[in-house]
């Protein structure tokens, strides 16, 4: 496989303008000739879709939710970086660029990034004409906090929802569209495989999740903005039904899927309270703009917070990272909570939490004002836990939250298969080894309102190749392969639920493969996983039939991917020897702190599909920075 990642020539500043005037455009009357399938609709999926059929174009845009407001891009809660420099504190596109490329620890594509940062301005002024409620300043202009990794002030939000208010932003444009007829919306559907004509990306075939019928839609290109793959560990902060089916059999017909093993951990989670749980709650990095992270500096000591002097306390990012403090970027943050955890300095059930306490925010600003800010959140927290964190601090610990890796694309974000794009979590593109907080929501919107529609366009000008008729063989290969998966799983009616397997996976990923790697404990999981596979296809119990609404086959669809999936993220990370952003190999590191190897690892790994059971290809695109300085990545 040659991967070209299409970047233009010229100044990195230039870049993305050059770009747009040397790309082929698609006369507005012709745009109605081509359909375009999106599957997904959260904040990539709904802006794309809205988009591309304000432009013209003929879309069917398919979710498994029933309705586009139920993404898990409503989950976003703390805000979006844009670099409108509204506080005056020194902000620009270049700092912006800057923070993104260090925060993903120099594993980044370069041009993608600069373009991220260039469109973030655009986004703010787009989602404010669209009625998306952002907190304002007392003279009316967009209010401003910070984010981990920046010294400046550049996240907008609205309370603790600002996913929640993008994603019915987004919403509108795309119920406006439908409205007109441009847009055809497939609902409480998931996309089973996809269909390859001539080497490029053609269709679809659908499940309907409420009757179970099958079906295939043709179309001339295919946009997936299916999310991130987190559930791999089954206990992540992501929503149940979030999987990696989409690209994953996307992957398996010609796809290359990049990085894998670069998996966010977020350190201001809700601690793990039992084995029932079957996810975890986020509490958004935007608290730790007025709370602070402290343990007790005595091993076991089980005194209520409030009974702990000050001097008795260790402000733990304070100490470790003055310059950033509690806004150390997440995956510093995470391995530090860990490490006091480790220590026997933990606090809660199990010792695995530490404090996020808000008394001298209270003391300095008064109450209301934190209300003001996160009332949702504080909320949310005491539904969980029942603790008031008003009163007493907030317990937090890191999960398995954002996923970096994802399908490879170009800088047109077109995947290895043409005429499949990929955007938003999806793909790999924009974060490295590590995405700074209020960076997704950014990506997200960034791909769908500004960059597809203008690339998808190129495409259509520069390939002459038909959307071909449902009666064309590799429909029906494609559907027979669904039928045959389906017939399969039904019939093993093994012993074991779908669930335990996926538990049981899921555990080992965070045993093995979770914020600590070592290539030992990464052999185990690769001998570990292929017998947990051959035991699924032995022994599930799939209940229920193929033609209804059947949860059970849903879930046994995903878990038989992320079976598959798992293992390419363990090799992965055996391959990567180093410590970068959010893969942590314990043998590469320095002083406590990730070591990169940038003369063997400054690459992208994309990895291609071979068929089953024999070994991926591992291809590498170079990373080549002309602006910036490949540093190590100091918060101190």
């Amino acid at each position: 496989m040659k991967l070209d990642s299409k970047i233009p020539s010229g100044p990195l500043a230039q870049k993305w303008d050059k770009h747009k005037f040397d790309m082929k455009l698609v006369n507005p009357a012709n745009k109605r000739k081509f359909d375009v399938i999106v599957v997904g609709s959260g904040l990539a999926g709904a802006s794309s879709a809205a988009t591309m059929a304000e432009l013209g174009y003929r879309v069917k845009c398919f979710c498994f939710q029933d309705s586009p407001r139920r993404a898990h891009s409503i989950a976003a809660q703390g805000g979006i970086n844009a670099a409108k420099n509204y506080q005056n504190d020194g902000d620009s596109v270049y700092r912006l660029f800057y923070d993104t490329i260090k925060g993903g620890d120099f594993r980044a594509r370069e041009a993608n990034v600069y373009r991220l940062a260039q469109v973030s301005v655009n986004i703010i002024d787009q989602c404010v004409a669209q009625g998306v409620p952002f907190a304002r300043e007392y003279g009316g202009l967009l209010a401003n906090r910070s984010f981990g990794g920046a010294q400046v002030s550049r996240t907008f939000y609205a309370r603790g929802q600002t996913g929640q208010q993008l994603l019915l932003g987004a919403y509108q444009a795309l119920c406006r569209q439908i409205g007109k007829g441009n847009v055809k919306m497939y609902p409480r559907t998931e996309m089973v495989d996809l269909v390859v004509v001539d080497g490029h990306a053609k269709g679809v075939i659908i499940r309907d999740l409420v009757t179970g019928e099958i079906t295939a839609h043709a179309a001339d290109a295919v946009v997936l903005a299916t999310g991130g793959y987190g559930n791999v560990f089954y206990l992540s902060t992501n929503a149940k039904g979030c999987n990696v089916t989409a690209t994953w059999r996307a992957y398996k017909k010609g796809a290359a899927f990049a990085n894998p093993c670069y998996t966010q951990i977020h350190p201001t989670c809700i601690p793990v309270s039992g084995e029932h749980q079957s996810k975890l709650t986020l509490m958004s990095e935007s608290l730790r703009n007025d709370g602070r992270v402290w343990v007790p500096k005595k091993k076991g000591d089980t005194r209520r917070p409030d009974q702990i002097p000050e001097e008795e306390r260790d402000y733990v990012l304070e100490r470790k990272y003055p310059s950033f403090g509690n806004l150390a970027p997440r995956d510093i943050s995470s391995r530090a909570a860990k490490e006091v955890c480790d220590e026997g300095r933990g606090v809660g059930p199990g010792g695995l939490g530490v404090y996020l306490d808000f008394a001298d925010a209270i003391k300095r600003l008064g109450e209301d004002t934190i209300r003001e800010r996160y009332a949702n959140l504080f909320d949310m927290y005491e539904k969980i836990t029942g603790e008031n964190a008003y009163k007493t601090p907030m317990r937090i610990y890191p999960a398995v939250h954002y996923t970096m890796g994802g399908s490879w694309v170009d800088y047109n974000l077109m995947s290895s298969i043409p005429g499949l794009f990929v955007i938003g979590e999806a793909n790999f593109s924009d974060h490295g080894a590590n995405r700074l907080g209020a960076s997704a929501l950014m990506q997200g919107l960034a791909d769908g309102y500004f960059i597809l529609p203008y690339t998808i366009g190129n495409y259509f000008a520069s390939e002459k190749q038909p959307k071909p008729k449902l009666d064309h063989p590799e429909f029906k290969k494609a559907m027979e392969g669904v039928q045959a998966l389906t017939k399969k799983l039904l019939s093993i009616n093994g012993k074991r639920t779908v669930t335990s397997f996926h538990r049981e996976l899921g555990k080992l990923m965070w045993d093995k493969c979770g914020m600590a790697r070592s290539a030992e404990s990464l052999k185990e999981a690769l001998k570990r996983i292929p017998e947990l596979r051959a035991e699924f296809w032995k022994n599930v119990k799939v209940t229920g039939e193929g033609a209804a609404l059947n949860q059970d086959l849903e879930a046994a669809g995903r878990v038989a991917d992320f079976l598959e999936f798992a293992e390419l993220l363990c090799l992965d990370a055996l391959t990567r020897e180093e410590s970068c952003g959010g893969h942590f190999r314990v043998e590469y590191q320095e002083e406590g702190e990730a070591k990169r190897d940038d003369e063997h690892f400054a690459f992208v790994s994309a990895w291609e599909y071979q068929g089953p059971d024999k070994p991926p290809i591992l291809n590498k695109e170079p990373l080549v920075y002309e602006e910036v300085h490949m540093s190590t990545r100091s918060y101190k």
